[in-house]
């Protein structure tokens, strides 16, 4: 049997993530508070005006920064707070729609970024769904046996949260998810369409309780599996609530 053995979301894209233990879904929705802001910088193209989806490189990201790997988030979705916890920096809770907790945030996670690179400026969002990196508003799902073989291939404990994934499943063979392509999933009490692979970037390397880059998970993919894939991206096709250790049938 197909289970749910956790669920994640990400308030603010690239900078933390936070367990949950139910989420309703929306159909043609991302995650409720899943990439909800996100962190602009001095090369970022993104009309506030008139604030439409845009791509990742227009966002501050683990692939540039790695020690964001090593952020942690806690959200107050009452007075859309978020707190951030990293291990070097402590903790700061802050408001991103207010323009003075903004520069607030700003100050205090700029150590974890480079001078020489890419550096945080403000924080954006974008009206009625989160900045995934997909296009279309997406969930991805991840299946537990198929980090357990990344795992196994590195000899080393990989962390889960590497992978940034919003539903992780347990019961079904290594890499079958990529099996279920164009197919219709329950999940709970929601339906989701798997849409496509998730190609993996470096940002998989950095350790998420310090922000070091400390194991080759793209390595690993690419020589144990012959592709540098991990997870899969979903649309909501059924809204509807998803639990902890709800059921999954693959139609």
């Amino acid at each position: 049997m197909i289970t749910v053995t956790s669920l994640w979301r990400h308030p603010i894209k690239s900078h933390g993530r936070e367990a949950i233990k139910t989420v309703t879904l929306s159909a043609g929705q991302t995650m409720p508070w899943d990439r909800t802001w996100a962190v602009t910088h001095g090369k970022t193209g993104f009309d506030v005006k008139d604030p439409a989806w845009a791509g990742s490189r227009n966002f501050m990201v683990g692939t540039l920064t790695p020690k964001l790997a090593g952020l942690w988030a806690k959200l107050d979705a009452a007075t859309r707070t978020v707190t951030l916890s990293h291990v070097d920096l402590g903790s700061l809770t802050f408001c991103p729609d207010q323009a003075e907790d903004v520069q607030r945030f700003v100050a205090w996670v700029a150590p974890l970024c480079p001078a020489d690179r890419l550096v945080p400026q403000g924080i954006v969002a974008v009206p009625d769904r989160g900045m995934t990196d997909s296009p279309y508003p997406s969930i991805s799902v991840m299946n537990r046996a198929s980090h357990d073989a990344v795992q196994d291939a590195l000899q080393s404990t990989v962390e889960p949260e590497r992978w940034r994934g919003n539903i992780w499943l347990d019961g079904l063979d290594a890499w079958a998810e990529f099996d279920w392509i164009d197919r219709d999933v329950t999940i709970g009490g929601a339906v989701l369409r798997m849409r496509e692979r998730i190609k993996r970037c470096m940002h998989t390397a950095s350790n998420p309780h310090n922000g070091v880059r400390d194991i080759d998970t793209l390595g690993a993919l690419r020589g144990q599996f012959g592709h540098q894939d991990f997870g899969v991206y979903a649309e909501v096709i059924t809204g509807g609530e998803i639990s902890l250790g709800d059921k999954v049938e693959v139609h």
